[in-house]
């Protein structure tokens, strides 16, 4: 039988998520809508091997292996594995220059956890 895991969203991943939405919203709704179940539903399935999505391979030239993501379209949700849970990390445009971002976010978030 699979491992059970349990995912926790970091308050500034569900930042992320709201301002999306927000922006989206602002010119589409219904696409808003169907964004948040996307992800909703995509982070759902980490409850069961989570370990199955690709390394960030942004972070992992910096050494940084720890870090997996799910893409949903233009978006990455970003995690980390610790024992049995699955923190969400941040949710990004994969559009911007997610190198940045990724370097600067995630060690900000860090000190979070």
């Amino acid at each position: 039988m699979n491992k059970k895991f349990r995912i926790k969203w970091t308050a500034p991943a569900r930042e992320d998520v709201s301002e999306i939405i927000n922006y989206i919203d602002n010119t589409n709704s219904n696409y808003a809508e169907k964004v948040l179940c996307m992800i909703d539903k995509n982070v759902s399935k980490l409850d069961m091997n989570p370990e199955r999505h690709r390394i960030v391979h942004e972070l992992e030239k910096y050494g940084y292996f720890i870090y997996r993501e799910i893409i949903i379209e233009y978006w990455r949700v970003i995690y980390r594995i610790e024992n049995d849970i699955v923190y969400i990390m941040l949710v990004i445009d994969g559009r911007r220059n997610i190198e940045h971002i990724l370097l600067n976010k995630i060690l900000l978030r860090e000190s979070v956890l």
